[in-house]
């Protein structure tokens, strides 16, 4: 059984906490009972009641067959809570409506979660060819320019081993590709992801620096039709201003919790 600072793990809470992420790594591919309790090595049994007990407080759904099981609304309900009572996305949310407004492209705002990045924040280019993104999505780090900026942002010992997942065929998927990209995002000061984990689009991403390495980080995110070498300068002038407004007003946050 492992364990957490010395306190073993509630085998009970972990299952539960797997069912969930299973399910939410799914998607809308919903997923039979017997799916569930093989991927998770658990008897039938044991599934079907879990199920059965999470289907009551609304942490999952099924269908009016009572056989396909998915991710519940109770799951947006507390996502939706993390970000609402988190102060660094409610400062940053007015900086991404200005960054969008300035330059008519999509904007994110991404956080570091394990080897892969959370987006939190996302304001929409108002232009038709539109990038697809929502928040709560969860990439790579790899591969996009919020993972990569705040992987830069990191001692190379800390860069896990590869080969990594492939998303397009311009992903790099082995690790001394990928270290020698991060020395050129320190160098260049944000990162640049051409088509590295959507066909077609281009993403430039800067590490907001409040943090110590970096948690967080913001993006501007073109498609390819729309990107000429004088609209890319102006992304990242704007993006480098939205960087410096944030992290100026970013100290402090009026005896917030530091979370780890």
């Amino acid at each position: 059984m492992s364990e957490t600072g010395g306190v073993r793990e509630v085998k009970s809470a972990a299952r539960t906490v797997e069912l969930l992420e299973l399910l939410a790594a799914r998607g809308d591919r919903p997923a039979r009972l017997q799916e569930l309790a093989d991927e998770l090595g658990v008897p039938r049994s044991s599934m079907y009641a879990l199920l059965q007990t999470l289907i009551g407080r609304g942490w999952v759904r099924t269908d009016v067959t009572g056989s396909l099981y998915g991710i519940g609304i109770h799951a947006l309900l507390t996502g939706t809570s993390y970000l609402d009572s988190d102060p660094r996305v409610r400062l940053v949310r007015p900086c991404l409506d200005e960054a969008s407004e300035a330059l008519g492209e999509t904007i994110h705002l991404g956080r570091l979660d394990g080897h892969g990045v959370a987006y939190l924040a996302t304001r929409e280019s108002h232009e038709y060819l539109r990038t697809i993104s929502r928040v709560g999505r969860r990439l790579p780090a790899h591969a996009g320019a919020l993972g990569k900026a705040l992987l830069a942002q990191r001692p190379d010992a800390d860069i896990p081993e590869g080969p990594y997942e492939a998303l397009t065929r311009h992903s790099r998927t082995s690790r001394p590709a990928l270290l020698a990209d991060l020395a050129e995002v320190r160098l260049r000061g944000y990162s640049v992801d051409r088509e590295e984990a959507v066909l077609g689009i281009v993403g430039f991403g800067f590490a907001l620096r409040y943090d110590t390495p970096a948690q967080d980080a913001i993006s501007c995110s073109v498609p390819v039709a729309r990107l000429t070498p004088e609209h890319e300068q102006r992304i990242v002038a704007v993006m480098r201003e939205t960087r410096a407004k944030i992290e100026a007003t970013a100290p402090g946050f009026g005896g917030a919790p530091d979370w780890r």
